[in-house]
């Protein structure tokens, strides 16, 4: 069977990965002159890792992800470093990197708030009944549950952060069981950054005969009546495939094969995203005296920003020619003022919340800044939301669709990335079959 993805982010090539190992035949194209898609990362020349551009890490849970890279031969160079993640509370930092450390949390007290809090986690640590949360709004069920004080202070921050005003009161409860039900306080990482392991999972795929087209977007895509074939429309003409797996973001699946039926459209078009916003810096010196990792920013505590991430420490600077890399991060609708800003004028606009966390922190630390974003980063998921998920096998014969807003119940990320790729290529080799 000849197979064409388009998409070389993480699900396409796993996707590709299993398709190819079956005997099919398979060809990848890819818009970006590189692999990985959200995924992807940037070098300097005196670094020996990359950096990703939308900071990823994996969770010690991440079975599909790490039992890929095992099956590829790469387990050698999974590292599980041991970083501090850090929570903001009148005017501090706490840590807040363990399940005792959130419970010693002082925000939450010493009563029945913090006894409310930890049972709740538990409690959304064991269950698997996501279809009953999915009837409620995160909002609703932990105002109940936990009580409106520890919404406010633990959840609320969260929420907001990830989907704004607009949406926060919308999002259901399963979203949030499967952040505590799956994550683990253990984050992993790839020698060489994730750019290295999208770059050694493509060359496996060379050497299982996978073709990878780079700088190959594809513009339209639609089944010739007569022949059957999908015929898709790339820089150089028109090429042809048995079956195409579209790995792109809903709208831009919408755009790509416009003769898919109206209801099937307007479903893509109905899905709700956030897109990402990140502001990358290398510095001359270490920014958090303390050493902390992951900064957990409350939009409510006046921050322009809603992550921190000191990258340096939680891999060596040595890895980076000695420089510290510092990831200032946001969700945001795609209309926000910061999509048109340039790197200089977010910088200037994050300048002083930098000094407000570090007093010491200066302008001249800064060696070089980097800017990327996304208008699809964080999928929105309403309640009810598992009636809205697309099927994989679209209305078209032979055309599929897998995407991070068809990894539900679970939240996007490179994981599930994984484990929807490797779930459409069964059902596409299963249809080829009957």
């Amino acid at each position: 069977m000849k197979v064409a993805i388009i998409g070389a982010g993480y699900s396409g090539m796993s996707a590709a990965w299993d398709l190819r190992k079956a005997g099919h035949e398979v060809t990848i194209y890819e818009a970006a002159e590189f692999v990985g898609g959200l995924a992807s990362g940037f070098k300097e020349p005196h670094w020996n890792w990359s950096v990703e551009k939308f900071y990823h890490h994996w969770f010690a849970s991440d079975k599909d992800m790490l039992g890929l890279i095992d099956e590829l031969g790469l387990t050698d160079k999974v590292r599980f470093p041991r970083p501090f993640t850090v929570m903001f509370h009148n005017g501090k930092f706490y840590p807040l990197d363990s399940v005792l450390k959130a419970i010693l949390f002082p925000g939450l007290g010493w009563g029945l708030n913090k006894i409310r809090f930890g049972l709740v986690g538990l409690y959304l640590r064991l269950t698997k009944n996501w279809r009953e949360l999915e009837k409620h709004t995160v909002e609703e069920w932990m105002r109940k549950w936990v009580g409106d004080s520890v919404y406010e202070l633990m959840w609320q921050p969260l929420v907001l952060g990830k989907f704004g005003e607009r949406y926060a009161k919308q999002v259901n409860m399963a979203w949030m069981w499967a952040r505590l039900h799956a994550r683990t306080t253990r984050l992993g990482t790839f020698e060489g950054g994730f750019q290295a392991f999208a770059d050694a999972f493509a060359q496996k795929l060379r050497a299982a005969g996978v073709e990878i087209r780079l700088g190959t977007p594809i513009t339209h895509l639609e089944r010739d009546s007569e022949s059957g074939l999908l015929r898709l429309s790339a820089p150089h003409g028109i090429e042809t495939a048995e079956q195409v797996l579209v790995t792109l973001s809903p709208q831009a699946m919408a755009h790509l094969t416009p003769s898919l039926p109206s209801a099937y459209l307007e479903g893509l078009l109905r899905l709700k995203s956030m897109g990402a916003v990140v502001l990358t810096l290398s510095l001359k010196q270490q920014f958090s005296r303390e050493g902390y990792y992951w900064y957990n920013i409350p939009k409510s505590a006046g921050f322009p920003f809603l992550a921190l991430v000191e990258h340096t420490n939680y891999v060596s600077p040595e890895n980076f020619g000695g420089d510290h890399i510092l990831y200032i991060g946001d969700y945001l609708e795609p209309e926000h003022e910061y999509f048109s800003l340039s790197s200089e004028e977010l910088l200037e606009r994050f300048l002083p919340s930098l000094q407000r966390i570090n007093p010491e922190f200066d302008r001249s630390w800064v060696n070089k800044v980097w800017l990327h974003r996304t208008a699809y980063g964080q999928p929105v998921p309403l309640v009810n939301h598992s009636q809205n998920i697309p099927a994989l096998a679209t209305p078209i014969p032979g055309l599929y669709f897998a995407s991070m807003s068809q990894v539900y119940p679970w939240d996007r990320g490179t994981n599930f990335a994984v484990e929807i790729g490797r779930r459409v290529a069964r059902e596409m080799m299963g249809a080829a079959e009957k």
